[in-house]
């Protein structure tokens, strides 16, 4: 198999309007690894430089850090730096896939470990609250005894086609029933209403973090921090497992695509929290650069 390498820089800074005292974070950005994924290297670099911080692995099996910083600090940096390859997921045809009545009643009655692990994403998450017009909305691509990967596909390029990529229309807490009347939002609007319509209709469903390789326009350099964080979701298919979906771009997730984490919605996998002991004012720079770095046959067999 061939795989795309990428290097990829996240940096958050936080400038604090007065002395923070005390400062816990939770840091989610280092990559996963799938059969089609490895994060090849990976750092972490943080100011104050005498911050405590811990590696584990979150309930969603997410790598995560935990951040401590207990001396006064009127500014926080955390900066990630990694090397990815990411290789070509195999997705089933569309009109192969089981109906998604099928699948919505084998996830009612089947107790297999899989199963059983799906059926957590078939339920409302804090962010994500199903409602009978996000039901309404969904059926339009649901129809009787259509596939669950086609009918997920009509959905995805119907949000892609109908919705208006508006940044300034949303916030991280807005409802999913907002962005469904008013038709604005984000990636992670996005991926949160097209979770919201399989999970309306009993189907598991669950939020992706990642990035999203992207091209400048022609004939102009790529710019320094200009790229962002990415989402998309991933719906389960007994038999097959997740099938991911990207309704922002309107297309099926591959080689550009590279994955973080899953959650129930963006409050699992956000890539840096926390609490202080300070002002409430502050403010935040994020910058992100996703580039290129070739391509391997293969690669190590064990991810760091």
């Amino acid at each position: 198999m061939k795989y795309h390498c990428y290097k990829i820089s996240h940096s958050t800074r936080y400038q604090y309007s007065a002395i923070v005292s005390e400062g816990v974070h939770l840091i989610k950005l280092k990559p996963r690894t799938f059969p089609n994924q490895n994060c090849l290297e990976y750092s972490l670099n943080i100011l104050p430089a005498d911050a405590q911080f811990f590696d584990f692995t979150d309930y969603f099996g997410n790598s995560s850090t935990h951040l401590t910083v207990s001396r006064p600090h009127q500014e926080l940096i955390v900066t990630a730096q990694c090397r990815v390859a990411v290789g070509l997921p195999f997705w089933p045809a569309p009109d192969e896939t089981p109906s998604w009545e099928v699948v919505r009643n084998q996830i009612k009655s089947d107790r297999g470990a899989l199963t059983l692990e799906a059926v957590e994403y078939v339920f409302d998450s804090p962010l994500i609250q199903s409602n009978k017009a996000v039901a309404k909305f969904a059926e339009a691509s649901f129809t009787p005894g259509r596939p669950i990967f086609e009918a997920g596909l009509n959905l995805t390029q119907r949000i892609f086609n109908d919705f208006q990529f508006d940044p300034a229309a949303t916030e991280v807490a807005t409802p999913v029933a907002t962005v469904l009347s008013q038709r604005k939002g984000v990636c992670q609007d996005f991926a949160h209403l097209a979770i919201a319509c399989f999970r309306s209709l009993g189907l598991p469903a669950k939020y992706v973090s990642g990035y999203l390789e992207t091209d400048p326009p022609p004939g102009i350099p790529k710019l320094i921090g200009v790229d962002a964080s990415h989402a998309w979701l991933a719906f389960y298919c007994p038999g097959i497992g997740w099938i991911e979906l990207d309704p922002t771009n309107g297309c099926i997730p591959a080689m550009r695509h590279i994955k973080i984490g899953f959650g129930r919605d963006y409050g699992d996998i956000a890539p840096l929290t926390g609490i202080i002991k300070g002002p409430d004012d502050h403010t935040l720079q994020i910058s992100v650069d996703v580039m290129a770095d070739g391509e391997l046959q293969e690669y190590a067999s064990n991810p760091i």
